[in-house]
């Protein structure tokens, strides 16, 4: 009995051993990860020629406060902004409606050729953009779209990868509740929006915030279709503190700052679903 207590003790120490040589290895990584992120709020409260001044000055010994005012009036900052969060929030809306609906057909519904259908619309997320952006480009000009927001919505509306992670929760939802929502003479639009949607908070969550951040980042796009100054996303509109010379970093770092600030407050609001709505979505890296 003695020696099998001493095996015992001798695991949990070297279990307990284990989980703080991991979770140190944790946080080193993760504070690598965000030394960028410091940086870039560094050097938003710093001059142009203190920005990549070596050692680098991670607390700016005088704080240039000013650069978040300016940023205001170098740039129609607050247009960029307000033109971001208009596309951001109608092409999430619209994918996490077109999204669920064609999920919920794939996943709780039989016709002919479903299999294959999906197989075909699921592998478009093989092939990059960049194949078919120039053809793609031709027919929104051909539809007289080039230079409005409708391009890009148009063009973002609807994704083989929402499709995929919405499918995937589905399946896991028992056919059952639907069959019994049949038998009680609901529609299937009924069992979509009363019972499906309901159920798949954390996956909605998930493709939230995935298609929330994609969005807002993004950049080819509004540089393609959009040249107009009033139509331009705040992505693009950091490109206006580049001249022809020189580029004015530390206001490039501070409009950053306030570009970033979006993303992270849709993050922390929907992060306790995420890993929720990854792992329920059999989505396994």
């Amino acid at each position: 009995m003695a020696t099998q207590a001493v095996k015992t003790q001798s695991a949990k120490t070297r279990h307990n051993i284990s989980m703080v040589l991991i979770y140190v290895l944790l946080i080193l990584i993760a504070a690598v990860m965000l030394v960028p992120f410091v940086w870039m709020l560094s050097a938003s409260l710093k001059l142009n020629k203190d920005v990549f001044a070596f050692p680098i000055e991670w607390i700016p010994s005088n704080p240039r406060w000013r650069n978040y005012v300016d940023i205001w009036t170098k740039i129609p900052l607050l247009t960029f902004i307000k033109n971001s969060a208009k596309l951001t929030i109608i092409v999430t809306l619209l994918q996490l409606f077109t999204s669920s609906f064609a999920a919920y057909a794939f996943a709780k519904l039989d016709f002919k050729g479903k299999n294959t259908l999906f197989l075909g619309y699921i592998a478009t997320i093989a092939v990059p953009w960049q194949a078919y952006m120039v053809p793609q480009f031709m027919m929104m000009r051909s539809w007289n779209l080039n230079n409005t927001h409708l391009a890009i919505i148009c063009l973002q509306a609807f994704s083989a990868f929402g499709v995929f992670l919405m499918k995937q929760f589905y399946e896991g939802v028992p056919s059952e509740l639907c069959e019994a929502a049949r038998i009680d003479g609901l529609s299937e639009y009924g069992i979509w929006a009363r019972i499906m949607l309901p159920l798949s908070k954390p996956a909605l969550s998930t493709l939230t915030i995935i298609t929330f951040v994609n969005t807002w980042n993004d950049f080819l796009g509004p540089l393609i279709y959009l040249t107009k100054t009033e139509l331009k996303t705040i992505q693009i509109g950091l490109r206006m503190f580049i001249s022809q010379y020189s580029a004015e970093y530390g206001l490039i770092m501070a409009a950053s700052v306030i570009a970033l600030i979006p993303v992270l407050v849709v993050f922390l609001a929907l992060q306790k679903y995420f890993v929720q709505g990854v792992a329920s979505s059999g989505l396994k890296g």
